[in-house]
């Protein structure tokens, strides 16, 4: 194949065995987090580029080295949106919700990022996003926390693990920030190049460097979670506290900070063992600042965000859903007959292949090769009689029967 019409560096098809995987992860979803009272939203793809600049910040690796942005024919800056949060919020305020209570949302689809490309992390990935807005209690966050981990254990998942962490607030993080900054520079000899570049335009973000000897050199850096002010720190033990209420073992990390400048206070991830570096399945935290910092009034929220392609990754391969029955037509006189059973058997929601008449040999190659579950031989006899010859492709029995005897054996079979 001509390499200009390969996919994009990144950019992977979804075939039919990654899709029923999905199908699986979303459907899960759905169904816990209906009861949890969490209803789903349908987000744009294409966004301003200046929200996310806004949102996220401008220093940001997102923003300045990941975004695919440009300038349309009507002169517009946009966007491929490159997580969902700031777009719900977006939508949220534009839809005038800030005084219509509390608003319990997710929803799934595609995200852009040009990052290099590497096991479990592509450029466009599909994603589930939830967002819950304008509460602000530890209570809260301890229950999407207990949605995450009841979703996840529907799944499945092996060798699962919560950590959690206090990212603080605008009182307590900005002395925190500056004694950070101070180790920091205290060590620029020994810390990469981008830590470097980090310390003064987000020194947080060093804490999450993946470098090893970065790693070695932040053992005795100073914790938020030794400076939280009164306030985080009774909403960081509440939160804790109803986590062993609801018997969900976590792990408070330090070092998980997020990589994203609205997050404030309580942030999580939920780590896996079972995919090397790429190990975070689910992240998320509050993010009480970015209502107001969008234009709206201060609104407390918070939410977590999950990659399918890396969830789907921990799942075993699905089996595909065969067909329920093939048509074989015998003679052109009964086509129409057959076209007539076949729009029957549909409506009484079995799977059909019409295997699209000619010689019975050929039929019956493409009803094998479509790996169907029965076959229904319609000849004259048929037709005239009202009846259809079934044949049981697994162990080669057959019976004549009436059409509903047809639709009660395949949906029951």
């Amino acid at each position: 194949m001509s390499k200009s019409f390969r996919s994009i560096r990144g950019i992977h098809d979804g075939l039919t065995s990654d899709v029923r995987r999905w199908r699986h992860i979303e459907q899960t979803a759905r169904d816990v987090f209906k009861c949890y009272a969490f209803s789903e939203v349908r987000l744009p793809v294409l966004e301003p580029t200046a929200l996310f600049v806004r949102s996220i910040g401008e220093e940001t690796d997102i923003v300045s080295k990941e975004m695919y942005h440009f300038t349309d024919q009507g002169g517009d800056d946009i966007c491929l949106r490159p997580e969902g949060t700031a777009g719900a919020v977006r939508a949220y305020l534009q839809a005038g919700l800030t005084r219509s209570g509390s608003q319990r949302w997710f929803y799934t689809g595609p995200m852009f990022r040009r990052e290099r490309p590497q096991k479990g992390r592509l450029r466009q990935f599909q994603q589930i996003g939830v967002e819950w807005l304008n509460v602000q209690g530890p209570l809260e966050d301890a229950e999407l926390l207990a949605m995450a981990h009841a979703f996840l254990s529907e799944l499945g998942l092996p060798s699962l693990r919560l950590e959690i962490n206090s990212l603080g607030c605008p009182v307590c993080r900005p002395d925190y920030r500056n004694k950070l900054v101070v180790y920091l520079k205290s060590r620029t000899d020994c810390l990469c190049e981008t830590c470097n570049v980090r310390i003064e335009k987000n020194p947080l973000r060093v804490l999450d460097c993946k470098n090893e000897s970065c790693q070695a050199q932040l053992a005795d850096a100073p914790e938020m979670a030794s400076h939280l002010c009164n306030d985080c720190e009774t909403h960081f033990f509440g939160l804790k506290q109803a986590l062993d209420v609801l018997d969900i073992p976590y792990h408070v990390n330090p070092r998980i900070v997020r990589g994203l400048d609205y997050y404030n206070r309580t942030a999580f991830e939920i780590i896996t063992d079972q995919l090397g570096a790429q190990g975070t399945v689910l992240a998320g935290g509050r993010y009480d600042g970015l209502v107001g910092e969008l234009g709206g009034p201060a609104t407390p929220a918070v939410g977590f965000a999950l990659g399918l392609e890396r969830i789907a990754m921990l799942l075993p391969e699905t089996e595909a859903e065969l067909p329920d029955i093939g048509i074989v037509a015998i003679g052109d006189s009964v086509s129409a007959y057959a076209l007539n059973v076949a729009a029957e058997l549909r409506k009484a929601g079995c799977s059909v292949v019409h295997c699209g008449g000619g010689s019975a040999k050929r039929q019956f190659k493409m009803a094998d090769r479509e790996h169907v579950r029965f076959v229904a031989v319609i000849g004259e006899d048929e037709m005239h009689s009202n009846h259809i010859t079934l044949k049981n492709m697994a162990d080669g029995n057959q019976e004549t029967l009436v059409l509903n005897q047809v639709i009660t054996t395949c949906l029951s079979g």
